[in-house]
C-alpha cells in the first residue's frame, strides 16, 4: 500500500477516536454506495453527520481542507442522499470535513469544519 494510503488510513481511525472525544456517535466508517463513499457518519445530538476527513503529512502542500472541492463535496452529497434513502427517519443532518495535519513533531493537528456546504 502507498504511502499516502497509509496517511489516509491512520487519519480515519485518528478521526473516528478525535470525534468520539467530542462527543459523537460513530454509526459507520468508510460507508460505501456504488462509487460514491463517505468517510465517517455519526451522530451528535439531533444530527446526522457526514463527514469527509482530509490528512496530509505537512503543509507543504496546503492545508488538508483545501483539497476538498466542489466535485468532490458533490460525492459526498450524493452519498449522503443514498444513505438517507436506505436508513430513513433522520430529521436533521449536517455535512463537516475533519482535517489533520501531522506536525513535525509527528502529533496530529485537527480542524473541524462544521456545516459545510460548497
Amino acid at each position: 500500500m502507498a504511502i499516502h494510503n497509509d496517511i489516509g488510513k491512520n487519519g480515519e481511525s485518528l478521526a473516528a477516536a478525535y470525534l468520539q472525544s467530542k462527543g459523537y456517535s460513530i454509526v459507520c466508517k468508510n460507508w460505501r454506495h456504488s462509487y460514491y463513499e463517505i468517510d465517517i457518519i455519526a451522530n451528535k445530538g439531533k444530527k446526522l453527520h457526514f463527514i469527509e476527513v482530509k490528512t496530509r503529512s505537512s503543509e507543504l502542500f496546503g492545508h488538508p481542507e483545501d483539497s476538498v472541492t466542489k466535485k468532490k463535496f458533490r460525492f459526498l452529497k450524493n452519498a449522503a442522499d443514498e444513505y438517507l434513502y436506505l436508513n430513513p427517519g433522520h430529521q436533521w443532518i449536517q455535512y463537516d470535513i475533519l482535517s489533520i495535519t501531522f506536525q513535525k513533531d509527528g502529533s496530529p493537528e485537527y480542524f473541524l469544519l462544521e456545516d459545510v456546504f460548497l
